[in-house]
């Protein structure tokens, strides 16, 4: 049974020239499993993410013929429904936490008003420093305590993400979840969320600009261009895409061995972009 469907999702912003769309007939459904989504910069992988929570900034619109999750029509959802499902049954990783972490409030206070969505005061306290320590924070105590303006980049966003899985939410959109982690912080986040997708039967998007770790990690991959989804494929079949833009991507990796002289620069065709 799908857990996330959507159907023609367009999202559109107004400029002087009239409208335009950054999304363009996005159609996908997901299940309890692990849905990566690749693309680059401006492609509109963080714009579905958003739009799926109705987080898609004004002046903005976003319409869909179908945005459908268990069972709940989100099209015209109102503001009380927002908020029973927002931070409980769904969550966002942002992908920079100097936008997402309240300046004003310590990490600890911030772990603890989204835990008390589904957890009594001392039970969320309790939550949040399990947590902080199974993203590899080595002293969650002072972590706890401190403010988002006194974490490194990297801390930030292991706070960031310790914050959208302390409910251990239904289904989680994770823009860019490990691009400031080192690689062994990096590894031990991903076990997490496996470990959620499977044990519990998490609903995961995983938008990243790593096709590498996405074709290891995922278990299906939406590749987007211009706005709309030029290509799907299994994950352990992403080196062998048949869309050139999937392809060009992946020759555009970095490899250690063979010395490739000159780089790879991946070549666009305009029939692409409609």
């Amino acid at each position: 049974m799908s857990l996330l469907e959507v159907e023609d999702l367009r999202i559109s912003f107004p400029t002087r020239q009239g409208p335009v769309e950054v999304v363009r007939g996005v159609t996908f459904s997901l299940g309890r499993e692990r849905l990566g989504i690749v693309g680059e910069s401006g492609s509109g992988k963080s714009q579905t993410g958003r739009a799926i929570l109705g987080l898609t900034p004004p002046p903005g619109k976003a319409t869909a013929k179908r945005l459908e999750f268990d069972g709940i029509d989100l099209r015209d959802a109102s503001a009380a429904r927002w908020r029973s499902l927002r931070g409980i049954r769904l969550s966002m990783v942002m992908q920079d936490p100097k936008f997402s972490l309240n300046p004003v409030m310590t990490i600890g206070r911030q772990l603890i008003e989204a835990a008390r969505r589904t957890s009594s005061r001392s039970e969320s306290k309790d939550r949040a420093m399990a947590m902080l320590e199974a993203v590899q924070i080595r002293d969650p105590a002072r972590v706890f305590k401190a403010y988002p303006h006194e974490l490194s980049g990297g801390m930030g966003q292991r706070a960031m993400i310790a914050m959208m899985l302390i409910t251990e939410p239904d289904l989680l959109i994770a823009d860019e979840p490990t691009s400031a982690l080192d690689v062994t912080v990096q590894i031990e986040v991903l076990r997490i969320l496996d470990r959620l997708v499977n044990e519990r039967g998490m609903g995961l998007i995983f938008i990243s600009h790593d096709l590498r770790l996405v074709s290891s990690f995922c278990d299906r991959v939406l590749v987007m261009y211009a706005g709309q989804v030029v290509e799907e494929v299994k994950a352990s079949e992403l080196k062998q895409a048949q869309h050139p833009y999937t392809q060009g991507l992946y020759n555009c990796l970095p490899r250690i061995e063979g010395g490739q002289r000159p780089l790879p620069v991946l070549q666009r065709e305009a029939g692409w972009a409609v």
